[in-house]
């Protein structure tokens, strides 16, 4: 993968950033999805940031030998204080880090969203905890996706401010629209993982003296969770 060729997810992430966004992709590692929009001509200006040296050296270098330095930003910074308000940015992407990695970027960074960008998010995992963020901060859910690629179900999610909105536990956990659209990635994903947890379930009842009865409790919920929708 590089700025020429993204990875299957950044391509379905780049596909939701809006056509001439100002965009800040946060944990930007190489830099490679926003230099790639850049060098379409599908954004009007972009920030990388980073918060580790390695990679922030790395997306620099990506910037610099496709000569976009006057048209982005590498910035050394923690989370969404890479974004400066003269930026403007409109539209803001997260990926490749667990969901609730993303909501604590985005708890803690709140002084810096005027609550006008779009959010494009791209979970590792840890999706319930971040829909229960942007529930409780009135951003409602415009786009979800599931998608497997090498071996691994990713999820896509994207959201902007709207007002207050109010999702159910089950549409926390599996995701609204993705439990109206049903596609056949998402049925996938939840076979696979159905069989996982029966397993884990089976696991925990046979040691259950050394596994937290909270744990013991929330299995049994998500397996019928998943049964009910698969049904």
């Amino acid at each position: 993968m590089n700025e020429h060729t993204l990875s299957m997810r950044l391509e379905r992430v780049a596909a939701r950033v809006p056509v001439g966004a100002r965009l800040a992709d946060i944990g930007s590692d190489h830099g490679y999805l926003p230099v790639a929009l850049m060098r379409r001509g599908a954004i009007e200006y972009a920030v990388a940031g980073e918060v580790a040296m390695t990679p922030f050296r790395a997306a620099e270098r990506t910037v610099r030998e496709n000569d976009l330095d006057d048209r982005m930003s590498v910035r050394l910074a923690n989370g969404l204080e890479a974004i400066k308000p003269e930026d403007g940015i409109t539209a803001i992407s997260l990926c490749g880090m667990g969901g609730e990695t993303i909501r604590d970027i985005l708890d803690s960074g709140r002084a810096y969203l005027t609550g006008r960008e779009r959010l494009i998010m791209q979970p590792n995992g840890g999706e319930q905890p971040l829909r229960q963020w942007l529930m409780e901060n009135d951003y409602r859910i415009l786009f979800e996706e599931v998608l497997r690629e090498n071996r691994f179900d990713y999820e896509i999610i994207v959201a902007e401010r709207s007002g207050p909105v109010l999702y159910t536990a089950e549409e926390l956990y599996f995701g609204p629209l993705q439990m109206q659209e049903r596609s056949a990635a998402f049925v996938a994903k939840w076979q696979r993982r159905l069989k996982q947890k029966e397993k884990t379930l089976n696991q925990f009842l046979r040691a259950r003296q050394n596994v937290p009865e909270t744990k013991v409790q929330a299995l049994p919920q998500q397996v019928r969770w998943i049964t009910e929708l698969l049904g």
